[in-house]
């Protein structure tokens, strides 16, 4: 049967937009094809805003039939951090038979080449974005994101991630031509001669294990990546937040079968309650590829055993931002009060510890001393929080019960310096809405480390009083060592001291951030210009993206020809 997206069509269509997107990650510029406001959908065949809202409403109580083979059973039981039962249902695999069934369509994918496969994941993409505010619902009601961060945040910026894991892919199976001819002299003798054809070949099956709190964003690269250098593709998503990731395996398996190929190259292996099917598959020997965001654990132990498989891994780190000295006090509150409230601090690159010298620092305002620094911060974010229905639009909610109960054990760690209040959310009101708290505690008492040595993923911080700004330095230093960081934040207006932890940071591979007091945020990172963590650190053993992120995903096998 003919395509019904041929391969020059789809070449015609989204060959500009690779273009642009490998031109990004060259200059490292802004540029993003996906708009971020709401208002921006509704024509072109896109979904508006009623009707994502309508189509997501649709799919409530409803089975999810992705026409996948092996399946032998219907699971589900997602229940909204909003209070709201989704009851959609999803397809249960019988592995024994999905896993060979995925494997069958690789050859025709690797045939097809680098660029019709990148266009083809573009158009993934594309369908993708005309559906950002159903989307949109899925992501806010699976991981508890306010929705207009779950509109931009699970929308634009997840399908940037994922064409910039794409743009990567291409660069890298392009880098070795098609093919070669190739002649050594041989002084009056015949030179040798032969010609040589180069091509990318899969590892096998990927398996991306997703995470509750950004099922797509952090889901895309790893999909995306795979997907593009020929592998076939298992989606697992993490049992609370399956239905982002199960739309996306339904648009991807459409548009496969729609452009000639096999569409169990892409699958959703969804499971019991309780079932914790990721260790079995991780180790299946169908698995050549594993992309992982979550606890520290569970990621050292897909490093440790997963040895079939290249593992990417996104774990658990603990962020830090050293406050020195500032020429916008005002400012430096403002920003630090938002990074700590966006999304309940339920991101990987929310800061923990805020390092402050217990004598204070220099601000255009005047001397601040630690106690200070720490009331006014935490004025900053009452201000920022007082509006419920602010609170609300920045808050989110609570994802699980693990994080609350984080919430509530952090008052008993120290001198409470801001405390956590409960919020109403009127539209919601089974959610459950907090509001940060701050802790103080004194870096140089041993009771202290073991909190702000930790992760404490929520809306939890530490106030740590250091020394001296050289103390903050050696337990910035330390803290990314031993515990890794996926961001690092300093504040300071001496050229010596921004000079030692950017060294610092250059040594430890972190992510560094100085003196942010506008709309940009130590917590977010822009596609095609941002790195994503370093893959140098314990809090990842990648990026996101880099050449190195997508070069092991394939292998090139050469066969020489007589001339």
């Amino acid at each position: 049967m003919a395509a019904e997206l041929p391969p020059t069509e789809l070449i015609a269509k989204h060959r500009p937009t690779l273009d642009q997107a490998l031109e990004a990650i060259r200059t490292r510029a802004y540029w993003s094809p996906h708009p971020e406001h709401p208002k921006a959908y509704g024509e072109h065949g896109s979904l508006d805003m009623a009707a994502g809202k309508a189509a997501f409403d649709s799919l409530l109580g409803t089975r999810l039939d992705l026409g996948q083979p092996g399946t032998d059973d219907w699971v589900g039981g997602e229940t909204s951090p909003y209070g709201i039962e989704l009851g959609v249902s999803y397809p249960h695999a019988d592995l024994d038979v999905l896993l060979p069934a995925m494997r069958a369509g690789q050859p025709a994918w690797r045939d097809a080449g680098a660029e019709v496969r990148a266009v083809v994941c573009l158009e993934i993409l594309k369908r993708i974005s005309d559906r950002t505010h159903e989307f949109a619902h899925a992501v806010m009601h699976t991981s508890g994101q306010a929705f207009m961060m779950a509109f931009q945040a699970g929308g634009p910026h997840a399908q940037d991630r994922g064409l910039e894991a794409v743009a990567y892919a291409y660069a890298e199976q392009v880098r070795t031509p098609e093919a070669a001819e190739w002649t050594k002299p041989q002084g009056k003798r015949e030179p040798l001669a032969l010609t040589k054809r180069f091509t990318p070949v899969p590892r096998g099956i990927g398996l991306v294990i997703g995470c509750n709190t950004f099922p797509t964003w952090n889901g895309y690269p790893g999909l995306f990546a795979s997907l593009a250098t020929g592998n076939a593709v298992l989606v697992k998503p993490h049992p609370r937040a399956v239905l982002p990731l199960a739309l996306t395996v339904s648009v991807a398996r459409d548009v496969l079968r729609e452009a000639g190929f096999d569409a169990n190259l892409v699958a959703l292996a969804a499971e019991h309650p309780g079932e914790g099917i990721a260790k079995t598959l991780a180790t299946r020997p169908q698995i050549r590829i594993i992309d992982y965001t979550g606890s520290t654990s569970f990621g050292d132990w897909l490093e440790a055993n997963a040895r079939q498989a290249q593992v990417y891994t996104e774990k658990a780190g603990v962020n830090t931002v050293i406050v020195h000295s500032t020429d916008d006090y005002r400012g430096m509150l403002s920003n630090l009060a938002f990074s700590l409230s966006l999304y309940s601090g339920q991101m990987c690159t929310t800061p923990q510890n805020l390092l402050i010298p217990r004598d204070g620092i220099d601000t255009d305002q005047g001397p601040r001393t630690f106690d200070e620094v720490t009331a006014d911060l935490a004025r900053a974010v009452d201000g920022l929080l007082g509006d419920d229905a602010r609170a609300n639009a920045l808050l989110g909610a609570i994802v699980n019960p693990d994080v609350k109960a984080r919430l509530e054990a952090a008052a008993g760690l120290g001198e409470v310096a801001l405390a956590s209040r409960e919020v109403a959310n009127p539209e919601f009101p089974g959610a459950v809405v907090r509001t940060p708290v701050i802790v103080k505690l004194d870096g140089a008492k041993p009771d202290a480390e073991a909190a702000y040595m930790s992760e404490c993923f929520g809306p939890v911080s530490f106030a740590v009083a250091v020394d001296s700004v050289t103390d903050a330095v050696e337990l910035l230093r330390r803290t990314v060592r031993e515990k890794g960081a996926m961001t690092v934040g300093a504040y300071t207006t001496d050229a010596e001291v921004e000079r030692a932890v950017e060294e610092v940071c250059l040594e430890e591979a972190a992510q560094l951030s100085l003196n942010l007091t506008g709309g940009v945020y130590v917590n977010q990172t822009a596609a095609f210009s941002d790195f994503h963590g370093s893959g140098g650190n314990p809090a990842a053993n990648a990026a996101l993206c880099d050449g190195a992120f997508v070069a092991n995903r394939f292998r090139v096998v050469e066969v020489r020809r007589q001339a």
